[in-house]
């Protein structure tokens, strides 16, 4: 079903926005991206897509035109990396804050200073906190269908948050691979046209939106916090939403990618490798080569990391002896961001795995299959010398 093209991620992302029928996409450019919008002009440019298209000058307008056009009734996209996405980090909260179902293609990209360009995710996991959902990919078909997908989560009228669908940058972006590309036809049975709670240009029946709500709830007026607690209503609800979403698209495409997470060989591993993006795709090639080896390992795709699948750590973790983390970022002054999370998930466990906790990949640094099959040992080596608790280390440093 569709057809096969060899796309780059990038241009996955386009030819998903176009699948989707978005109607509006507010175009701003930034490495590396800005072959996203690109290729969404080109498809206007040539008829193949009927889209409205906003050239905006910054990043934090990119999002405000998305967010008005959501409140008009539209199906917004754009696309953004690294300090265009810090940005935004305003307009990210209004966005999630007036519930509006906005999907953004996000091409992971490092912070500076010191300037560079190559991926790792702490640009998108410093926004964890704003109210979006995040999904995380590890090829580009994932990153065409996740994009499908998140419109029919975030559009879904009991979640009603936006969505931002991650991917490593170069290392997907830029990266030709063969695309299953779905036609909007094709797609609309799964996604059907967006149908907004309320009509904003009817006259007769004005509503505002967005306006100043006091802190008390007062006669039938909630108060804010009500409102927020209501974000945290839709964003658990989203986590059977993206399980439903993910097997109809099985049932009706013939992909699967997971749903909150990803689970490879991990029946009876004793050692499970939990990562996010390319390198979760990399693991499973590891994993086969250990198993080969007569290693029981297993591995972790984390594609959801909000809302964070609590639940499926909870559940993997009584089985397996130890959790090897794979972050590509850090917090500094602690610790990779999914390996704390992991570990309040675990808190209170009464024989909880191991964690074992490694940061990789800082800034585009080449993180090796045969790396990862180090990380393993280091678990196997833990085991033996009954090590128990949270160990957090840096790997491939200079001098390592």
């Amino acid at each position: 079903m569709g057809e096969v093209m060899i796309l780059t991620g990038n241009y996955s992302a386009a030819y998903a926005a176009k699948a989707a029928r978005v109607q509006v996409v507010a175009a701003y450019p930034i490495t590396p991206q800005t072959s996203i919008v690109e290729k969404i002009a080109e498809l206007i440019e040539r008829g193949e897509m009927k889209c409205e298209y906003v050239r905006v000058e910054s990043e934090h307008s990119a999002m405000a035109a998305c967010i008005g056009a959501s409140a008009a009734g539209a199906r917004a996209f754009t696309a953004t990396s690294a300090h265009g996405l810090a940005y935004m980090h305003e307009m990210l909260h209004w966005a999630a804050g007036a519930r509006l179902p906005i999907v953004m293609a996000v091409i992971n990209r490092a912070m500076g200073p010191p300037w560079n360009i190559w991926p790792d995710h702490i640009d998108s996991l410093s926004q964890r906190d704003t109210g979006w959902i995040q999904f995380y990919v590890e090829s580009n078909q994932e990153f065409f269908d996740t994009i499908i997908q998140a419109y029919r989560v975030a559009e879904d009228p009991e979640v009603r948050m936006p969505a931002m669908v991650c991917g490593d940058g170069f290392l997907l972006s830029h990266t030709y691979q063969p695309v299953h590309v779905l036609s909007e036809k094709e797609v609309e049975e799964y996604l059907p046209p967006y149908e907004p709670p309320f009509d904003i240009s009817d006259v007769d029946n004005p509503v505002t939106h967005g306006n100043i709500v006091l802190a008390e709830a007062v006669g039938t007026q909630v108060g804010y916090m009500e409102y927020r607690y209501l974000m945290q209503v839709g964003m658990l609800k989203a986590k059977d939403k993206i399980k439903k979403a993910a097997d109809d698209f099985k049932r009706m495409f013939g992909r699967y990618h997971g749903a909150l997470v990803e689970e490879y060989r991990t029946n009876d591993a004793e050692v499970v490798m939990v990562s996010m993006g390319t390198l979760a795709a990399q693991a499973k090639y590891v994993v086969d080569m250990l198993r080969e080896q007569g290693y029981q390992v297993g591995s972790v795709k984390l594609r959801v990391y909000r809302p964070f699948p609590y639940e499926d750590f909870i559940r993997i973790g009584r089985r397996v002896k130890v959790l090897v983390v794979v972050d590509r970022n850090a917090s500094y002054g602690y610790c990779g961001i999914s390996a704390a999370d992991i570990a309040a998930a675990l808190y209170g466990e009464k024989n909880p795995p191991l964690i074992m906790n490694f940061i990789v990949g800082i800034g585009g640094r080449d993180v090796t299959p045969d790396m990862q099959a180090e990380l393993f040992m280091r678990a196997f080596k833990a085991l033996e010398e009954e090590k128990e608790g949270f160990i957090c280390e840096w790997v491939g440093l200079k001098g390592d």
